[in-house]
């Protein structure tokens, strides 16, 4: 079991975060973003920023080539449908997407939004880890959390 702390400063014990999730065990914050077949779509549960979503398969698998064809397609399509939402929905011009197949829990994608206060941490890829602590450890007030929320209901609104 992991020990897994949440951005609400709560902790959670799971073998798998993305199994527990897709699989309806846990309910993230705002719940299910957009579900397919293969993928489930959540509001990050680590880290309050809005519209920062992951995009997690089903199937416990590591790798992007373990996906088969039909996931495959599935995948771009729903990653590219979350992308069109985050812009015509929350105005994010741009993201940085994340995966890394040496994760303690399963395939899952993050889609980070860039707004213009995490500048503050640089404009690269190192600037992220630095932007995501932030956020969970000064972001967690009942506005942004609010705000959050919102959004969460939005983009859900428009994706389903």
């Amino acid at each position: 079991m992991r020990r897994i702390t949440l951005s609400n400063g709560k902790t959670v014990e799971v073998e798998c975060l993305s199994c527990a999730l897709t699989s309806g065990v846990m309910e993230p914050d705002g719940g299910t973003v957009i579900e397919t077949e293969h993928f489930h779509a959540h509001q990050d549960v680590a880290y309050p920023i809005k519209g920062l979503m992951i995009l997690a398969s089903k199937r416990h698998i590591k790798c992007f080539d373990e996906l088969t064809e039909e996931e495959k397609l599935d995948y771009i399509a729903i990653l590219s449908k979350i992308r069109a939402a985050q812009r015509k929905i929350l105005g994010i011009e741009h993201v940085y997407y994340f995966y890394n197949e040496d994760t303690t829990h399963h395939f899952h994608t993050w889609l980070v939004p860039r707004y213009d206060w995490m500048y503050q941490f640089g404009r690269s890829v190192e600037s992220v880890r630095p932007v995501l602590l932030h956020a969970r450890n000064h972001m967690n007030s009942e506005g942004n959390i609010n705000t959050v929320m919102e959004a969460i209901q939005q983009l859900t609104k428009e994706l389903n």
